[in-house]
C-alpha cells in the first residue's frame, strides 16, 4: 500500500482550505459565466424579435393566399422555390377537464390499454420500515459509511462588501 499523502490534522485542514479556495473560484467563474450569458440573451431576444414579427406576418400572408389557391394544389401540397405548402391532416384528442367518467368507460368498454398506471417503489417510504420486513418483501439495506466533507463559508460577510 502507498502511503498516504496527508500525515496531520492539520495537513487535511490546509487541503479543504484549498477545495474551499478552488470552489469560490469555480462560483466566481459561474457568476461571471451567467452574467454574460444573460446579456446574451437579452442581445438575442433583442435582435431576433423583428425577425420573429416578419416571420409571423409572412406565415399569415402564405396562409391566406395557399387556403384560397387550395384547388391549385397538387394533392395536399406544392413545391415551391424557397419551401413547400399545403395541408395535412390533424387528428387530436380532446379530453374532459374530469376524467373520472371517461376512465370508467375506458374500463366498461375493456379499453384498458388506453389507461397509464404506474407503479413505483417510495424507497424514502420503504428505508422506514423495519430491516425484518424490507427483507420479507425481498429488498435489502445496505450500509456502510459513505465519506463526506464541507467547507466553511463565512455567511457574515455582505455580499455588497465583496462587490
Amino acid at each position: 500500500m502507498e502511503e498516504p499523502v496527508l500525515k496531520s490534522w492539520d495537513e487535511a485542514d490546509a487541503a479543504l482550505k484549498e477545495i474551499a479556495e478552488a470552489e469560490n473560484q469555480i462560483a466566481i467563474l459561474e457568476s461571471s459565466l451567467n452574467i454574460a450569458s444573460n446579456a446574451l440573451k437579452e442581445e438575442f431576444k433583442a435582435k431576433s424579435e423583428p425577425y420573429k414579427a416578419e416571420i409571423k406576418k409572412y406565415e399569415a400572408m402564405v396562409k391566406e393566399f395557399v387556403t384560397e389557391h387550395k384547388a391549385d394544389l397538387k394533392g395536399k401540397s406544392r413545391e415551391l422555390t424557397f419551401g413547400k405548402v399545403g395541408f395535412r391532416l390533424s387528428t387530436k384528442v380532446v379530453l374532459p377537464k374530469k376524467l373520472d367518467r371517461l376512465i370508467a368507460a375506458l374500463r366498461r368498454y375493456e379499453m384498458d390499454d388506453c389507461i397509464q398506471v404506474e407503479e413505483k417503489v417510495n424507497k424514502d417510504v420503504l428505508k422506514t420500515y423495519d430491516e425484518k420486513e424490507i427483507i420479507a418483501v425481498g429488498a435489502s439495506l445496505q450500509k456502510g459509511d459513505t465519506f463526506w466533507y464541507e467547507t466553511k463559508k463565512d455567511d457574515s460577510i455582505s455580499r455588497e462588501a465583496v462587490s
